[in-house]
């Protein structure tokens, strides 16, 4: 079994450490982890432009994008990390997100995710819950852990000074480990045809 992490910061400061808790943990699990890390290379926005329906990928590609989806590919479960920019994730993780999520349902749909923020003091909550919703629209078990998925840290190395949010991650990857082991025993629900109602005819 494998888990992709990704890291919404291109930098590998805090974010990356509470990740690499994660993964390190995961591994005690013998589960297989893979971090990628958003680049500096600029993320282009969704347009809904809808070419990637045809072809199940983004049109407009980009390293990074190409990474994830060819490592969505053979994941079983996915973990998205980023910092917290104005109580939000960071752009960058967004605009990624927003191509990978309108291009690669059938690499997400019933994967087990988590979603990990990093803050200075505040804003924590709010950005936990934006990532959050990336994975409820496409049926995805949510991961929980014994507290909100947060660590605090501001300058590279003060996250290890987070106890609590560094335990929090050890039990969101031991959460994560017995998810994937038994969900990927068992069939999906057989669900409904998707209904569309839009309120402005």
């Amino acid at each position: 079994m494998k888990v992709l992490l990704l890291n919404g910061s291109p930098k590998q400061g805090n974010t990356y450490r509470a990740l690499q808790e994660v993964a390190n943990t995961l591994h005690e699990e013998n589960i297989e982890t893979q971090i990628i890390g958003i680049d500096y290379e600029p993320q282009p926005d969704c347009i809904g432009c809808g070419a990637c329906h045809g072809c199940e990928a983004c049109v407009m590609g980009g390293n990074c994008y190409e990474r994830v989806r060819e490592a969505l590919a053979t994941a079983d479960g996915l973990i998205v990390g980023s910092p917290v920019y104005y109580a939000g994730p960071s752009g960058a993780i967004c605009s990624l997100l927003d191509r990978v999520f309108m291009s690669c349902k059938q690499m997400l749909e019933y994967k087990p995710a988590a979603a990990i923020v990093v803050c200075r003091r505040g804003g924590a909550s709010a950005a936990f819950d934006r990532l959050n919703k990336y994975f409820q629209i496409y049926n995805m078990p949510v991961v929980s852990s014994q507290y909100w998925n947060m660590v605090y840290g501001h300058t590279p190395g003060e996250a290890d000074l987070d106890g609590e949010g560094l335990q929090t991650m050890r039990t969101l990857a031991h959460n994560m480990a017995w998810a994937l082991r038994h969900l990927t025993s068992t069939a999906h629900p057989t669900l409904e045809d998707k209904i569309k109602t839009n309120f402005i005819r």
